[in-house]
């Protein structure tokens, strides 16, 4: 029941006030008080209120939050799920494809380009075609007396053109490299063999020669035989057919086949990770310094102060021998390396 406004003015209210003994200020404070106890509830009733609101808002995000976070979780965890084995079914199948392809639209661009070039060519036997080449003609006449070496093509390929030869070697040394980054099996921080190697090494005893006789016996023969013949067809490369390409790889061909007949523990005294690395970088530094002093001095029009020596002599021809040597080493070097590799990862 709501009070009236003038209820403290009232005569009833008046008599109330005279039998307590009150008087009206006291009536006046007192509704004061409980007016303002009553606004002070009320605000902590309010504060309360907000703060239960807002604890209530918190929940519900963090709980939506969750909801959220979990959601995105299992979407997560479907897809997952859904291309866990995509590589395996379906990557493989689209990469193999796709390789096919290129291989054969790059095989397509390199025969439409070879056609191309080759319909330019003037036609076989049409009498305006150049019957004189200047450059064969120059090898013809002066190539003995400017490069020493009765083999034509060794002058030719080690002096005349002995870049396009420098080029070939780091090729040869460069794919060496190559191989090895992809096939050496590594050695642990301690400098012992890791679990796969030591399981390659295990592997290739199945390989290795077990007292086999007769190999051995023919080894014994043919290794030096074949080893001293490279060495010939290097050394008289310059005067005759052969030169360090033909006969690096016949001392190549002698090293693999001693390694077979007598295993890698003995083929290490001779070639090792260490000799390989000494024997092809020396002489590819030395073709690279004494080509480059040549080609210097040639194109300063200096003189070498290189003598050709007698034409026909094993000492002649200048460079062309030293440099045949150079690329016999890199040649049989990198030959026995890549069978090494092969074979157990490794020399």
């Amino acid at each position: 029941m709501k009070l009236r406004s003038d209820y403290e003015y009232s005569w009833w209210r008046r008599l109330v006030r005279f039998v307590d003994g009150e008087t009206l200020e006291d009536a006046e404070r007192r509704a004061e008080e409980t007016r303002e106890s009553h606004e002070k509830i009320q605000q902590k009733n309010d504060i309360e209120v907000e703060k239960q609101f807002e604890q209530e808002e918190k929940e519900d995000r963090e709980d939506r939050k969750r909801r959220l976070e979990a959601e995105h979780e299992k979407e997560a965890m479907e897809l997952l799920e859904k291309y866990k084995n995509w590589p395996k079914e379906h990557g493989v199948k689209i990469f193999g494809r796709l390789y096919a392809i290129m291989a054969v639209l790059l095989c397509i661009v390199i025969i439409s380009t070879l056609l191309i070039t080759v319909s330019y060519l003037p036609e076989f036997g049409h009498p305006e075609n150049p019957n004189n080449n200047e450059v064969v003609e120059k090898y013809n006449k002066e190539g003995l007396y400017e490069t020493g070496a009765t083999n034509a093509v060794a002058g030719m390929i080690l002096d005349y053109r002995a870049f396009d030869t420098l080029g070939e070697s780091h090729v040869l040394f460069i794919a060496a490299v190559c191989v090895m980054i992809l096939l050496r099996l590594e050695m642990t921080k301690e400098g012992k063999p890791t679990d796969k190697k030591r399981a390659e090494e295990e592997n290739d005893r199945l390989y290795e020669p077990k007292n086999d006789k007769i190999l051995q016996f023919s080894a014994k023969i043919l290794v030096p035989v074949i080893v001293l013949f490279g060495i010939y067809v290097i050394l008289n490369g310059h005067l005759s057919p052969g030169g360090g390409f033909s006969g690096g790889a016949i001392i190549g061909a002698g090293l693999i086949l001693y390694v077979n007949a007598y295993g890698f523990e003995k083929a290490k005294r001779i070639m090792n990770r260490r000799n390989y690395a000494v024997i092809s970088v020396v002489p590819l530094l030395f073709y690279a310094g004494a080509k480059g002093y040549s080609f210097f001095t040639g194109a300063n029009h200096l003189d070498s102060g290189i003598s050709v020596g007698t034409p026909g002599e094993i000492l002649s021809a200048g460079l062309i021998l030293p440099l045949n040597i150079c690329v016999g080493i890199v040649v049989a070097c990198t030959m026995y390396h890549f069978y090494t590799l092969f074979r157990k990862g490794g020399m």
